[in-house]
């Protein structure tokens, strides 16, 4: 299986033909990222993604009414995998023990993790964030905002306890600190690969550490070393 395409929802187990279904779906999801990912929504048929999945091109339509429907549900479910992903890091960093700088840098290693496991995905993402004639552009619009209030969650709390700048603008904070993994993710894959996850996670760690933290922050405890589990 290609791991840059994300898994299918899961659903309750149900019936053989259930069962199908969902591998189904799973092999149309993986075939659209990689082509769309290679090739281009426009110069992807739905010919192809049929061929690459290895169904018949009824199938596709008997599970997506259309392509942009296929490629609409592909963006919607895998910016949730990363809104989950960054959530469960913030979770976990907070059990630990730790402060919002804590937070926010177990996220930057939450979304290297995810970038490195899902890499076309990414590029589709990014190519589409700043279109504005797509018929999904809604519905993206409406995911994104999801992953950015995970990030503004943290730096709100994080000035409300002194332990970041109050100076901060939250919203357009959280979309730069979103951004600038975002692209040095992509950059990190595209061009300095010999490059480990430790390695580019440190280098980001140290711009947050110098743009959002305060003068009145409490103190960085874990920030740069490797989160337990972050890798799972």
């Amino acid at each position: 299986m290609d791991t840059s395409a994300p898994p299918t929802p899961k659903r309750p187990a149900g019936t053989a033909s259930d069962k199908r279904r969902e591998t189904t779906r799973r092999k149309l999801f993986e075939a659209a990222v990689t082509l769309i990912a290679e090739q281009g929504f426009s110069s992807t048929t739905v010919e192809e993604i049929a061929e690459r999945a290895g169904v018949a091109k009824g199938t596709v339509y008997y599970n997506f009414a259309s392509k942009s429907v296929l490629f609409e549900e592909l963006l919607r479910h895998g910016i949730e995998l990363l809104r989950d992903a960054l959530q469960r890091a913030t979770d976990e960093a907070t059990a630990r023990g730790g402060n919002s700088i804590d937070a926010l840098d177990a996220m930057i290693r939450a979304v290297l993790v995810f970038i490195d496991r899902y890499p076309a995905l990414t590029q589709l993402y990014a190519a589409e964030l700043w279109r504005t004639n797509r018929a999904w552009q809604s519905t993206l619009m409406v995911v994104r905002a999801q992953v950015l209030a995970v990030i503004e969650s943290v730096l709100r709390d994080g000035v409300a306890k002194d332990e970041l700048s109050a100076e901060i603008d939250i919203s357009l904070t959280a979309s730069a600190l979103f951004g600038m993994v975002l692209v040095a993710a992509l950059d990190w894959r595209s061009y300095q690969p010999q490059r480990s996850i430790d390695e580019v996670h440190a280098a980001l760690s140290l711009l947050v550490q110098g743009r959002v933290s305060g003068t009145g922050a409490t103190g960085r405890s874990t920030a740069g070393d490797v989160p337990q589990g972050a890798e799972g």
